[in-house]
């Protein structure tokens, strides 16, 4: 799709979640979520500390289940190396947080890296509007959740 044919509503929701992703992932570093706590690498948020840290009291929310439902896909490679979607995977999850955490990633991924067609899902505006509002109130949510709203919103 060309820049100039996103629907302005898509382009403003897509906005609102890059955007509020990336301050999720600047408050989890400023919170010490770090992959790697040595002198020296690189600064980089660890969402499995997050999930492994704050797993033990989340309690899933009624749009925390709604993104659940909504169950965003992962392109794959299938046969003759044609590019399928396939629902992501939740199998190695052990908690509901992961589950959440795992469906936001994808949504971001999708975003990021572009492309997405070819499957009535990815084809739905309405299912990918949801989709973005609902993650973004689940980031607020996990914020919240966390104590680390401060950061996540800058207001301190």
């Amino acid at each position: 799709m060309r820049r100039e044919a996103i629907d302005h509503e898509l382009k403003d929701l897509s906005f609102e979640l890059f955007y509020w992703f990336s301050r999720f992932e600047f408050a989890l570093k400023e919170n010490r979520y770090l992959k790697s706590e040595e002198n020296g690498s690189k600064a980089e948020p660890d969402w499995g500390k997050f999930v492994e840290d704050n797993h033990g009291n989340y309690q899933l929310t009624d749009v925390a289940n709604r993104l659940i439902e909504l169950h965003p896909k992962r392109q794959i490679v299938g046969e003759n190396k044609d590019l399928i979607w396939k629902k992501v995977g939740i199998e190695d999850c052990k908690s509901n947080l992961c589950i959440v955490v795992r469906m936001l990633k994808t949504i971001r991924n999708n975003l990021f890296h572009g492309g997405k067609h070819g499957d009535s899902d990815m084809d739905s505006k309405k299912r990918n509007c949801e989709l973005l509002r609902v993650g973004k109130m689940v980031l607020d949510q996990l914020a919240a959740h966390a104590g680390i709203e401060a950061d996540y919103t800058r207001y301190y």
